[in-house]
């Protein structure tokens, strides 16, 4: 065959033009997909621990869009990711956003009636931090101490020391204060053993002292109050959620220690009182409060009335001749 009549496709430029744009175009795609290995990560473990770790702040609820925005992933994968980790119970989900789940919270499989807890005052709290703009709190009582199952946060969020899964002294926080109260005094000197340590100067100290507050916390239909107790700066008012057999959480509102909270107290006692329906339908919070032999006490009111006087915030808080009150 002689060269006028070899292929056109047999020459060599025929023959390279071709791999050389085969080429490029392979290289350019390997640049993308090299990109696009960089901007995702590359594991399912690793896009679970980022969408967990985005909800190690203040914050305890986050919506799907926070959970992309913080995490980067796209809408679509994190929505998918979430359902998994709310199905294995690492997160809980609500209408408004998502919390950490037991699992997360160290509760593991079982967390002993805390999911029913959560998911009864989850609205309550989520409404109470919307109206008034204070950190709110649920807890329940472990031994000696608060163990926090939820926060909701505001402006004030970064400033109040607490998280979901901390634990703090039952004995200087309102939380704590709110669900001892309704404990028999041989209860509360079990738990709490021989000694209360300080930890500022407001910190009550002594046993006895405790006592009085729990039973000036009874008397105020079971309002809880603390400022600069736990830390300085912070003030609290909280109430019990009971049951026919005692407390089984507690509901608070935090502030500034110069936050007014005689003004919002009310709401705390009311958010307490609907989770306790919710949790106990139908039965008498404070009926029994689990003595031996089945010994009754007869409950203090814990403020039926759905109207809170000014007069009676004042008769409630002026316990003792100088109208102090922790």
């Amino acid at each position: 065959m002689t060269e006028a009549t070899m292929p056109e496709a047999a020459t060599p430029e025929a023959m390279t033009a071709p791999e050389a744009g085969s080429g490029a175009g392979v290289m350019a795609r390997r640049e993308v997909m090299s990109t696009a290995r960089r901007e995702s990560p590359p594991s399912m473990i690793e896009r679970m621990t980022l969408i967990l770790d985005a909800f190690n702040g203040p914050t305890a609820r986050l919506t799907l869009e926070d959970v992309a925005r913080r995490t980067r992933l796209p809408r679509s994968t994190a929505h998918r990711i979430l359902d998994q980790l709310v199905r294995q119970r690492w997160l809980a989900h609500h209408s408004f956003g998502y919390g950490l789940g037991q699992r997360a919270l160290g509760l593991g499989g079982q967390d002993g009636g805390h999911g029913k807890i959560r998911e009864a005052a989850a609205p309550l709290l989520h409404e109470l931090q919307v109206t008034t703009g204070l950190v709110a709190h649920l807890a329940v009582l472990d031994g000696a101490d608060i163990f926090y199952l939820d926060k909701l946060g505001g402006r004030l969020a970064t400033s109040v020391p607490s998280r979901v899964g901390g634990r703090a002294p039952a004995h200087c926080t309102a939380l704590g204060k709110a669900m001892l109260a309704w404990l028999e005094p041989e209860q509360v000197d079990a738990l709490l053993g021989s000694g209360i340590s300080r930890f500022t100067s407001r910190t009550i100290g002594e046993l006895g002292t405790l006592h009085q507050e729990l039973h000036r916390i009874r008397q105020r239909r079971g309002l809880a109050f603390e400022r600069g107790e736990s830390y300085p700066g912070i003030a609290c008012v909280a109430a019990a959620i009971r049951g026919a057999e005692g407390p089984v959480a507690g509901i608070s509102l935090v502030g500034d220690i110069r936050a007014p909270l005689e003004n919002v107290a009310p709401l705390v006692v009311t958010a307490a009182r609907e989770a306790s329906q919710i949790l106990f339908p139908g039965s008498a919070p404070g009926s029994r409060a689990g003595r031996p032999g089945g010994r009754t006490r007869r409950a203090v009111r814990t403020g039926e009335e759905t109207s809170w006087s000014p007069e009676t915030m004042n008769r409630l808080l002026a316990v003792d001749g100088r109208g102090d009150w922790m």
